[in-house]
């Protein structure tokens, strides 16, 4: 675990930070449905509408949430945010019916998203522009390893299917995010940024960024495609067996872990982050090629197509997610970096949201043509983004030339 560490300072820290936070959200992620319907007795229905309704609540709330973190401090934010989310998650212990859980999975859902924007500012206020994206890619990859670590305790738990070793997990995850909370107050202080004339919100105002949120948010769109789609791909169109569907995972976690880092190298500059999205979209419209030759293949062939696949699709996910980091952080002002980066995560919360139903409709319902569709759409996505971040430097560049010329017009 140690090489997945950076060199001591305040890279390692948030870099530790977060894989006890990574520890704790890799656990729930693993068994919060079950613990819903095992322990809680919901419907299905009802665990349904408390995460859909959590999720719209959270959108609402991320520009809101990353505008106090710039404002009140992003350490002091996502320190509160991280003791709030372990009360709320024992408070889980208490709960006996619906409302109840709606009401506490809405406020975790709200205490989370402002700690990871929170998080994003700090890396903005402490780590020099040049490394953001390189601590962000180390961060990343030592996160997946511990969520990773996260999963196979939700495993054990899931094997003994005990409600007290539900509970004891439940317990165990508190723990974690009271950790993340107290390893906060370690780290060094961002200063909060004093409120200025004008709008409180001006990302709603900044046209090229909220243009760039839109379309990285259809870009990152791809990580449906192992979690919700290639499962049922696998199942219903391929002869592989459906075990398949854990190896694409454990090639896409090990290579995540492995690569991430070497991946961003390059991506720190606005131009250079955009040609490595494009690059990123590129690999996964060349996966999604592979999956669709698996559409009624045998045994060997079809295991073999959806490894390579998945090879494909990891190579594109890290290169993209570095040019999404490094196109996110240059293009936010450092006075307004917590209300930025959350836009920029509202993005992906959007088009999360619509993709599972729209993937499975097009590939599930249509087969290798479903792929085929994808494939062209990322690329197009892909394409799109360095004109669309080159036209939002010239913006940059038209507005700070405007604002150096007030002083001596006066």
């Amino acid at each position: 675990m140690r090489s997945l560490l950076p060199p001591p300072g305040p890279a390692r820290l948030l870099t530790v930070i977060t894989m006890v936070m990574s520890l704790g959200q890799g656990l729930w992620t693993a068994l919060s449905a079950i613990y819903a319907v095992t322990v809680l007795h919901l419907t299905t229905g009802q665990l349904g509408i408390s995460v859909s309704v959590a999720a719209a609540i959270v959108m609402l709330c991320s520009i809101p949430l990353g505008h106090l973190a710039d404002r009140a401090g992003p350490r002091t934010v996502q320190m509160w945010s991280f003791l709030l989310l372990a009360v709320l998650t024992c408070a889980l212990l208490f709960a006996t019916a619906f409302w109840p859980y709606l009401v506490i999975v809405s406020l975790q859902g709200i205490a989370y998203r402002s700690g990871r924007s929170s998080r994003k500012a700090m890396i903005a206020g402490l780590i020099p522009a040049g490394d953001r994206v390189t601590v962000l890619a180390q961060v990343r990859a030592a996160s997946n390893a511990t969520v990773s670590v996260g999963a196979c305790l939700a495993g054990l738990v899931l094997a003994v299917g005990s409600r007290l070793a539900y509970q004891g997990a439940v317990g165990f995850i508190a723990v974690a995010f009271l950790v993340t909370a107290l390893l906060t107050v370690k780290e060094p202080a961002v200063p909060p940024v004093p409120a200025s004339a004008g709008p409180a919100l001006t990302v709603l105002r900044d046209v090229p960024f909220l243009g760039f949120a839109a379309l990285d948010g259809m870009l990152t769109t791809h990580t449906i495609l192992l979690d919700v789609v290639l499962p049922l791909w696998v199942l219903r169109h391929t002869g592989a067996p459906r075990w398949m569907s854990a190896v694409i995972l454990l090639v896409n976690t090990v290579l995540v872990v492995a690569v991430q880092t070497r991946a961003a190298r390059g991506a720190d500059r606005p131009s250079a982050a955009a040609r490595a999205s494009f690059q990123g979209a590129g690999c996964v419209a060349a996966a999604c090629l592979l999956f669709a030759l698996s559409d009624g293949a045998a045994l060997v062939p079809a295991c073999l197509l959806l490894v390579v696949g998945a090879v494909g699709h990891a190579l594109g996910e890290v290169r993209q997610a570095a040019g999404s980091w490094g196109i996110a952080f240059d293009l936010a002002p450092d006075h307004a970096q917590g209300q930025y980066q959350a836009t920029h995560a509202m993005g992906a919360d959007v088009g999360k949201m619509i993709a599972p139903a729209v993937f499975t409709w097009l590939v599930i319902g249509h087969g290798a043509l479903g792929w085929v569709v994808l494939a062209v759409t990322y690329t197009a996505l892909g394409a799109a983004m360095p004109p669309l971040v080159s036209r939002a430097l010239r913006t940059r560049a038209t507005a700070r030339s405007v604002t150096d010329e007030v002083p001596t017009a006066g």
